[in-house]
This record gives structure tokens, C-alpha cells and sequence, in this order.
């Protein structure tokens, strides 16, 4: 039974937003005592315009930190990056037992050996359909259709009331590989009582249902039958049901199976050990590819996104060391590009097209259905468990602001707006947010995690701009210079508008300074440093129209 003072609360920490970085704080307790469980760790990605040298994206995950020792476990809904990839990275922070399926578990402890000095997490394996108690909580994994084995929704059952947090869904009669969302498991969980359902956004903008993964598994069957040359396919690693249906289709076409890219190998090693790829052909690994006919071999590959050290943009400009592509060769992206990723995969089908290699999207045929529910699906999501309180989570803005549209005119009594760092009371009494708790990223640098206000991004951006100009000085201790000044230039133009060489004027007004100041002044390294630097600026702005970075290095001999 439940207190007077308990409260059951939710905190989003990520993904109420952008589309990644999913993790999400439930709370049960007193406001000064609470017990917490954690929902998924995810990370996003970097843009190399906004954050230049930033690969990965991780939730600022402070406030459980600094409650660590209150939160009770942390529960994984399914293995796809977005809601696993921070885990390795932050769980040295938490130290909290983690619930995870086997599939997720295998994809976890691959990646985690993958990575040098990576700690020993303490997983449990939870099988979808069960259930267990930790603390206030009973959480019970409830088997959904995604674009990955063995992906779960969660019931959360407290003394305040039973919230469904979906994770990423969809449905799907005939999902070729994997779980079906089920209705009776749903309106189950609607009979009992649901109090808030917190639900995928990512396709609230799109109208009807999605089409069926057996839809795209005969298409691509096609597409791999009468290709007269090579065929690539590229697809999100994870996807392990496109990867079976690619495999059983080029089996009846007498095509071999090439899988090309470690993210694919890790995938394929895990799916095979959870027996998902059972009663195939043994896939051949990348240094076979040179040896097979080419009308007899696919290749699997990652790359769909258009990350640059992916097996695919490597093909595409020939620095592949066992895999090539010739005129007349298929590729065929199975897959849609996050938004953010539209210009790299533009920029790689474009270079495929320029040699002469057939290009194949989900523009003109059917070869990727999304994992996540269109507005028809969440419909029956939301008759089917009639919540009382409804929170949009996992998209960013807009698909917040539109499924809470949406799930108004089904009918849910209240809804609420979170975001990430918003601390929502569910109850007792009215749903609100009560409270903004410190959220935000933490950016992978390296081998470093940087806070978001680590001077190293502006700085970089500037230097992006506008590059850099050095300046070292020699002057010994009467303020004589010792020596021509030494000038270098990165990022710069070479010559002016007028063809003068920049350095040269660089080089020039770094004198002419030097000139214009007293032997006091000269003496005085600071006053040397701040007025070279300002001159330098000042002319190289003159020249070009931009001032760039400068760094002036006095040397007293």
C-alpha cells in the first residue's frame, strides 16, 4: 500500500527531444527518499558541423548519479544503439545491476570486449513475459514487434498505479522474425488499470499502419533474383530479420552470403548464438568476396546511415581492401536515413551513380518498413489500454507536440508535454510536472566524456571558420628582438584579393608592431603578446574578412 507521501514520478533524462539518447528515471517514494529504476541508456550522434571530432552522444546522467545509491536496477527494453549504447560508458557511474533479454545482453558483452579497458557490467538476463520486483516496483516484460529481436515493452506496476512504457513498437502480423504486439496482452494491461502510458512518437506524423517486414522480405527476394550482377544490401546492423530474409532469398537464388563491416559481425555472431539465423548457409566472410562469381554473391554491409568509416562508404570510394563494386552492380539501401544523416548517404549514392552502379531505395520500392507505429497503430495502442494519462516520449519537437495532439483526440483525460530534465508527478492526484532537474549531453571526445560546456567545441568551431595564425617572438632581456619571428598559418587563404602572399603580411605587420613599440614596452611579454595579437587580427581581417585564432608565443633569451 502506498503512503500518503509516496509519489510516483517519471524523469526523462533523454529522448523527449531528438530521436536517440533514450533514457527515463521512474520514481516511487517520499520526495526526500525516493527509490529509482532506469529505462534504457542510450546514445545519439554527433553532426560534425555543431560538434566537430564528436562521434557519440551520451544523456547527462548527474541527478542518478548523485542517487546512485537509491536506484534500484537498470531495465533494457531491446539492443538497438539508441537505448543500449551509453551503457559500457556510463554504468561505471551507476553501478546498478542490469535486466536485459539474452539478445541484448550477447550485443552488450560483444561490444563491451570490443572496447579496451571496458568494465565487467553485472547483467541479468530477463526473459520477454517475465516479471519481477524490486523494491516498490513489479516490472514485467511485455514482447512488442521492433526491428530487432526481442524487444519489450515494460509494465511498471506500483502501490500508485501501473504505467506501460512502450519503448519502440509497432504492429505487425507477420514481422518474419521476432515478437508480434500483442492485443490481448494489451487490453489485459487496459482492464487492469493503466494509469500513464508513455509511447513512441517517432511516426506520430505519418497516417495509417506500416507495412509488414514479409512485405519488404518478398521484395528484396526479387530484387536479389533478377539482379544480373553483384548485390549489395545495406541495412541497420541490427535489423536481424532483413539479414535472414536476405540470406533465405539469395539460398533459393543460388547467391552466396558475404557480410562485410564489425558491426554486422558482432550482430551476426550474437543473432546465431540465440539461433535467429538457424538452417542457413554459413555466411562468407569479407576476404572471400574477390573469389565468387558475380552473379552468384550478396553482400550485407553496414553503412546505412553514410557513417564514413562504414564498410559502404568505403566501397564507394574504392578504399575497401577486399571489397569492390563495377557498372552494372546493384546496391540497395534498406534502410532510411535518421534525420541528420540525409547529406552522407546523399553524398555516397551519388558517388555509387557516377560509376555506374544501380541505385535502389525506399523511394521506388519497397525495401524498409520503419520499426516504430503510425498514427493507425497507436490508435489501437491507445484504445486498447485507455490510459488516463498519456506521455509522448522518443521523438523530438514536433513529434512530442503531435502525438499529444493525438493522443487528446483519443480521448486521454490528461496529457502531458515532458522533456528531458521535466520531473512529472503521475500520482497521486493530478499528472504535472513539478520540477526541472539538470539534464543535457555528455559528448564522447576520444577516449574522454566532456560536459556540453567543454570550451574544446567553440573553440574548434572557430578554428573551423577561420583557422589559426602562430606567432613566436625571440627578445632578450633589453627588449632587442633576437631573431626574424617565426609566423605560421593554418586554415587561411593563400593570398589576398590583390595575390600578396597572407604570411608575408602577417609576417609585416608582426614587424611593424615590433617596431612601433618602446624598448619598455618590449620588455614587457604580455604587452608584446596582447598588442601582436590584436594587429594580426586586425590585418589578416583587413585582407580576408575573417579574423582568425592567433596565438602569440614570447620567448625571453
Amino acid at each position: 500500500m502506498a503512503s500518503s507521501q509516496d509519489e510516483l514520478v517519471f524523469l526523462p533524462l533523454g529522448g523527449l527531444g531528438e530521436i536517440g539518447m533514450n533514457a527515463a528515471l521512474y520514481g516511487f517514494g517520499p520526495e526526500t527518499d525516493r527509490q529509482w529504476i532506469l529505462v534504457d541508456c542510450g546514445m545519439g550522434f554527433g553532426s560534425e558541423e555543431q560538434l566537430p571530432g564528436i562521434d557519440l552522444v551520451y544523456p547527462d546522467l548527474r541527478f542518478i548519479e548523485e542517487e546512485r545509491h537509491n536506484l534500484l536496477g537498470i531495465f533494457i527494453t531491446h539492443a538497438h544503439e539508441d537505448h543500449i549504447g551509453a551503457l559500457v560508458e556510463m554504468w561505471p557511474r551507476l553501478r546498478a545491476p542490469v535486466y536485459a533479454t539474452k539478445f541484448a545482453i550477447g550485443l552488450l558483452e560483444t561490444r563491451r570486449l570490443s572496447e579496451p579497458n571496458a568494465p565487467k557490467i553485472e547483467l541479468n538476463e530477463i526473459a520477454p513475459g517475465q516479471r519481477l520486483t524490486l523494491g516498490n516496483f513489479d516490472i514485467e516484460y511485455v514482447p512488442v514487434a521492433h526491428s530487432i529481436p526481442e524487444s519489450n515493452a515494460l509494465a511498471i506496476r506500483t502501490p500508485q498505479g501501473l504505467v506501460v512504457h512502450t519503448g519502440d513498437w509497432k504492429l505487425d502480423p507477420t514481422p518474419y522474425l521476432g515478437s508480434l504486439t500483442s492485443e490481448e496482452t494489451f487490453r489485459k494491461l487496459g482492464e487492469e488499470g493503466v494509469l500513464a502510458l508513455i509511447c513512441d512518437s517517432t511516426n506520430v506524423v505519418r497516417e495509417g499502419e506500416s507495412p509488414s517486414e514479409a512485405d519488404v522480405a518478398r521484395n528484396l527476394a526479387e530484387l536479389i533474383r533478377n539482379a544480373p550482377h553483384r548485390v549489395a544490401i545495406t541495412t541497420f546492423a541490427s535489423n536481424v530479420a532483413r539479414i535472414r530474409s536476405v540470406a533465405e532469398a539469395a539460398r533459393e537464388c543460388g547467391r552466396e552470403v558475404v557480410v562485410v563491416g564489425r558491426a554486422m559481425d558482432r550482430v551476426v555472431e550474437v543473432a546465431k548464438e540465440c539461433g535467429y539465423l538457424d538452417d542457413l548457409p554459413e555466411f562468407r566472410s569479407a576476404d572471400n568476396y574477390g573469389y565468387l562469381p558475380r552473379d552468384k554473391v550478396v553482400a550485407v554491409l553496414t553503412g546505412s546511415q553514410g557513417e564514413p568509416r562504414a564498410a559502404l562508404a568505403r566501397i564507394a570510394s574504392d578504399e575497401h581492401p577486399d571489397i569492390t563494386l563495377t557498372a552494372g552492380d546493384r546496391v540497395i539501401f534498406s534502410s532510411r536515413a535518421i534525420p541528420g544523416n540525409e547529406k552522407a548517404v546523399g553524398s555516397i549514392i551519388n558517388s555509387l551513380i557516377d560509376q555506374g552502379i544501380e541505385i535502389i531505395t525506399d523511394r521506388t520500392e519497397l525495401v524498409h518498413v520503419s520499426g516504430h507505429p503510425r498514427r493507425g497503430e497507436l490508435a489501437k495502442m491507445y484504445e486498447w489500454t485507455k490510459p488516463r494519462i498519456a506521455i509522448p516520449a522518443h521523438g523530438e519537437p514536433l513529434h512530442l507536440a503531435e502525438h499529444a495532439k493525438f493522443a487528446r483526440e483519443q480521448g486521454v483525460p490528461e496529457v502531458v508535454r515532458a522533456k528531458n530534465g521535466t520531473l512529472v508527478r503521475l500520482a497521486p492526484g493530478k499528472a504535472e510536472i513539478v520540477d526541472t532537474i539538470p539534464a543535457g549531453r555528455v559528448y564522447k571526445d576520444g577516449n574522454i566524456v566532456i560536459p556540453a560546456g567543454e570550451r574544446a567545441l567553440p573553440e574548434r568551431r572557430k578554428l573551423a571558420f577561420a583557422g589559426i595564425v602562430t606567432v613566436a617572438i625571440a627578445l632578450d632581456d633589453r627588449g632587442e628582438i633576437a631573431g626574424d619571428p617565426v609566423v605560421d598559418a593554418m586554415g587561411l587563404p593563400e593570398k589576398s584579393r590583390q595575390g600578396r602572399d597572407l604570411t608575408d603580411i602577417i609576417a609585416d605587420t608582426v614587424a611593424d608592431t615590433l617596431d612601433g613599440l618602446s624598448k619598455a614596452k618590449r620588455r614587457d611579454s604580455e604587452a608584446v603578446e596582447n598588442a601582436v595579437h590584436r594587429a594580426v587580427r586586425a590585418a589578416v581581417n583587413q585582407e580576408w574578412g575573417k579574423k582568425p585564432a592567433c596565438h602569440v608565443l614570447v620567448i625571453e633569451v
